[in-house]
């Protein structure tokens, strides 16, 4: 987990967001972009398996009240200007193609779950989700730098509950992620606690 991204202007900004934040609470909606309506049957296949989990992540936010909660269970993405108001968000599958369906609110945290997401976050011409959610206002999200096989993403249940619960961000992260020293980086402010 480090601070990071495209610039460093932008990491000077996730810092002055994560503060805001912080003091003046996260505000916006949860986005959750699954691939499939939920079968509510067991199951089988990792990519099943990791569509309820963020099916299960929209019901245990809107249990928990606090943020309205947006599920989309259609097999497309969101599709541009779909999601304003953007605080939360988890969803997939678009390969190093960002789409550029959602306004962030300050201190937004969010992942795109695909194979590549942070790889070229340097890179100007980049259509990364990782670099392409910070450039356009996401204070932290995460990504894989190499092939990292879908089970080892965060699990979002986990790692949504912990952050919408107070905790921090490396807490969540702590919480939700299946490996250690593999494939995924955190990026933004370990200590944010954006439901503090």
């Amino acid at each position: 987990c480090r601070l990071d991204g495209p610039s460093e202007a932008t990491v000077y900004r996730i810092i002055d967001d994560s503060l805001f934040a912080e003091t003046n609470g996260l505000k916006g909606k949860a986005y959750f972009d699954a691939r499939w309506p939920d079968q509510e049957s067991k199951a089988s296949s990792p990519y099943q398996i990791y569509d309820r989990a963020i099916h299960n992540t929209a019901r245990i936010l809107k249990t928990k009240g606090g943020i309205p909660v947006v599920l989309d269970e259609r097999e497309a993405l969101f599709a541009p200007g779909q999601a304003p108001d953007a605080a939360l968000y988890c969803g997939w599958y678009s390969l190093g193609k960002y789409v550029d369906a959602f306004v962030w609110n300050r201190g937004a945290v969010g992942f795109h779950v695909a194979s590549a997401e942070c790889t070229t976050l340097k890179t100007s011409t980049s259509t990364v989700w990782c670099r392409k959610m910070l450039e356009k206002g996401a204070a932290a999200t995460l990504g894989p730098v190499a092939e990292p096989y879908l089970q080892s993403f965060p699990i979002p249940e986990a790692f949504f509950d912990c952050l919408t619960s107070g905790g921090s961000l490396i807490e969540s992260y702590t919480v939700s992620n299946p490996f250690w020293s593999w494939q995924m980086v955190l990026i933004g402010d370990p200590l944010y606690r954006p439901f503090k």
